[in-house]
């Protein structure tokens, strides 16, 4: 057992179980009271269990059963759920476990849910399937896993009874975690035969039941993870505590591309608290100290001299000639073609141009990067909020040079993600600190400045479209041509398509179930070409869609006022052969009242896109003030996911992507200054206030069929729908963000 497992029943209300690498594992989980289930799997203990632990309940009555990877029953009939993917406050947790509990027919109310390992999956030939979480992927790419998962366990607990009242399985049924043998009212539950139905083969044939017939999924039960966050017993990473940890503050070149040239460690090395001044890769440079905040004090002291690197003299004015320059350019990666665009608009009565853009955003997560590593020559355990715990086990052992076996991974809830925990830097830098400090673990966290300026951003793009109009007034042809960044390219570039990134048409494809072009356009051309400035492109809440459905809802609004219709019976007629986008559009604006006189001085816009396998549209209203004051009254948004898991949570969800995406618009540009990102705290990034947010309706109305995502595509319409209502309401299109760089005043 490791020194830490060891130490951990002393202290265990205020630290993670770290889990130990020797077979005794086994006799500390048991005597944890259930803290680990069966396949020895270490989650984050609930204050209850945790004292339940220290107390060190009778492990006899209280051990646990696996009946399945997905699936864990002890005697008291609490069934544990595991959960693969990771918990940011999107509700993954909860949807994914209504899932299983909806197939397993157990009774919610005794519910708990748990992460395996990366580790452990590797080990078990991936049985818990992909661990990342991005894309609004949790439920729509692993629902049908998860389901027979939790199937299979009924079927073999319900199995498992039969054989001990040796009666055919077909006379037996199960709800709310009670069987019972219908000819002779026998019952029996499921923590009294989940030992016996461990020993039952798994069943080969496993039927899903019909979502019509859903009793827990598809309805609006609670968070289960809503309860320990109120308390204040939710951990998270940054609250993590390990015996013996020490801390590290980690400050980076600020340019990007550049390294540390030197540094007098002498300097610090004597302010209190101070353990060592350690080089961190080539760019970067930490202090460790007995806590983080001397840490930080001490790297505030201490005289760093860069080697700045060739992109010093990049700044937001070269980056955005970059891109103006590709706006024009011969070459460029087509998307999405249909007919003869170019002649179309050349030869059409009316010919309508603009140009949009789209800067840099941050992900500004509320919790920054950090993570904890312990590393000895023989093993490295990392706790660390990630969106992806196989690719952070990947940068682990490679960071560590420790063949993956030899290395774990243990995932604790995210304190926001939005994409930005996909990249694994932060334990990459984690690992390398720990592996100079062998046997003890050290808890890395990065200063907001840091978080800020060495962030993975919203990639930057500007767009220049131009359409034709017929002497009716009907859209004859569509070019939009988008320069800018490729995320894949600079994260990922194996994945490019013969250099192409399919990521860069979110929303613009011919067709698919991930994001399709909903107008019938009967020439169009959609291309991109590709520029990619030095500052480093992530995936950020939305992606691509985002800027996709600013530039196409805008423009669409700007070519129904040049036909000069009404935005809405426009709109309409290009989605005659779109019949799902066609109903979100419908349902937003029959709520909203569209074609009604608005309250005085209060002006309304539309936006509709497809986009992670949903659609989604809204309907914004407001006003703004003589002195260009704006206002943001009410927004309407449609969803159809295909299938609601859980309604409430899909509420909660799009009414956090407009705060999370009108933040980002009212307020959230990135500016390259010398090399590096201009914007280091909250003070100049701010996010939208409560006072300012608007009144968010949600329609969520599923039509069955598929399963489309959630927590992303609805950020794309906010932004859209509240720049062609400010357009309804000043006569000025806004056509670069944020919104705080332009006065708002009638035209």
């Amino acid at each position: 057992m490791s020194s830490i497992a060891s130490d951990i029943s002393a202290d265990i209300p205020d630290v993670l179980p770290a889990p130990p690498s020797q077979p005794a594992r086994r006799r500390f989980l048991a005597r944890s009271a259930g803290l680990v289930v069966g396949f020895h799997v270490p989650f984050i203990a609930n204050q209850a269990l945790a004292q339940a632990a220290a107390a060190n309940a009778d492990a006899t009555l209280t051990k646990p059963e696996e009946v399945n990877a997905w699936v864990v029953v002890r005697p008291d009939d609490v069934v544990v759920i595991r959960i693969a993917r990771s918990e940011m406050g999107q509700g993954t947790l909860t949807g994914l476990a209504q899932l299983v509990a909806e197939e397993l027919d157990c009774d919610w109310s005794k519910v708990r849910t748990e992460y395996p390992t990366p580790g452990q999956n590797l080990a078990r030939n991936r049985v818990w399937g992909n661990y990342s979480t991005g894309g609004s992927r949790g439920i729509r790419e692993s629902n049908d896993y998860v389901r027979k998962g939790g199937a299979a366990a009924r079927m073999m607990l319900l199995q498992a009874a039969a054989n001990e009242w040796n009666v055919p399985v077909t006379e037996c049924s199960a709800v709310d975690s009670v069987i019972t043998h219908r000819p002779s009212g026998r019952t029996v539950t499921y923590g009294k035969v989940a030992a016996a139905a461990a020993r039952v083969a798994p069943p080969t044939d496993v039927p899903l039941r019909d979502p019509k017939a859903w009793k827990i999924a598809g309805k609006p039960v609670k968070r289960l993870d809503t309860t320990a966050k109120l308390n204040g017993s939710q951990v998270y990473a940054m609250d993590l505590k390990l015996p013996g940890m020490l801390n590290a503050a980690i400050k980076a070149c600020p340019v990007f591309g550049g390294k540390v040239k030197r540094y007098d460690a002498a300097q610090v090395q004597s302010l209190p608290g101070v353990k060592k001044v350690v080089p961190v890769g080539e760019n970067a440079v930490a202090v460790v100290a007995d806590t983080w905040w001397h840490a930080k004090k001490a790297l505030d002291a201490l005289t760093v001299e860069w080697d700045e690197g060739p992109n010093v003299k990049v700044s937001s004015e070269t980056i955005a000639a970059m891109l103006k320059e590709g706006l024009t350019a011969e070459q460029a990666f087509v998307g999405n073609e249909a007919g003869h665009a170019k002649q179309a608009i050349a030869g059409a009565a009316r010919k309508v141009e603009a140009v949009y853009s789209y800067p840099y955003q941050n992900h500004a997560t509320m919790e920054v990067m950090n993570t904890t590593a312990r590393w000895t020559t023989e093993r490295c355990e990392v706790w660390c909020p990630t969106q992806n715990g196989e690719a952070s086990l990947a940068a682990a052992a490679e960071a560590a040079e420790l063949p993956i076996p030899q290395c774990e991974v243990y995932k604790i809830h995210l304190g926001g993600g939005f994409g930005r925990r996909g990249v694994q830097d932060y334990v990459t830098q984690a690992v390398l600190i720990a592996k100079q400090f062998p046997g003890t673990p050290v808890k890395m966290i990065w200063s907001r400045e840091e978080d800020m300026t060495h962030g993975r951003y919203h990639p930057i793009t500007q767009c220049r479209m131009s359409a034709g109009l017929d002497a009716s007034g009907n859209l004859v042809g569509w070019h939009m041509r988008i320069s800018g960044q490729s995320i894949v390219a600079g994260l990922m570039p194996a994945n490019l398509q013969n250099g192409k990134d399919p990521v860069t048409f979110q929303g613009l494809n011919p067709g698919g179930t991930e994001g399709a072009f909903s107008y019938a356009v009967p020439n169009l051309l959609i291309d991109h070409a590709m520029r990619n400035p030095p500052i480093p492109p992530g995936f950020w809440r939305g992606v691509n869609l985002n800027h996709n459905a600013i530039y196409v809802e805008c423009f669409i609004d700007e070519l129904a006022h040049a036909a000069k219709q009404d935005p809405l019976e426009f709109r309409r007629k290009l989605l005659a052969k779109s019949p799902k986008n066609l109903a979100v559009l419908n349902a937003v604006a029959e709520r909203a009242g569209w074609g009604k006189p608005a309250p005085k001085g209060v002006y309304r816009g539309l936006a509709q896109i497809m986009g992670f396998g949903s659609y989604v549209a809204a309907c914004a209203e407001v006003s703004v003030s003589d002195d260009g004051a704006l206002k943001i009254h009410r927004i309407v948004a449609a969803t159809d996911p295909g299938h609601a898991v859980n309604p409430q949570q899909i509420e909660a969800q799009v009414e956090g992507s407009f705060a999370y995406g009108l933040s980002a618009s009212l307020y959230g540009g990135c500016t390259v200054k010398d090399g590096h990102i201009v914007e280091t705290n909250f003070h100049v990034y701010p996010v939208v206030h409560m006072k300012d947010m608007p009144k968010v309706e949600a329609i969520v109305m599923p039509s069955g069929g598929f399963w489309g995502g959630v927590g992303e595509p609805t950020i794309a319409v906010a932004t859209p729908a509240v720049l062609n209502a400010i357009y309804a309401a000043t006569g000025q299109r806004i056509r670069d963000l944020p919104l705080k760089n332009h006065t708002l005043k009638a035209v």
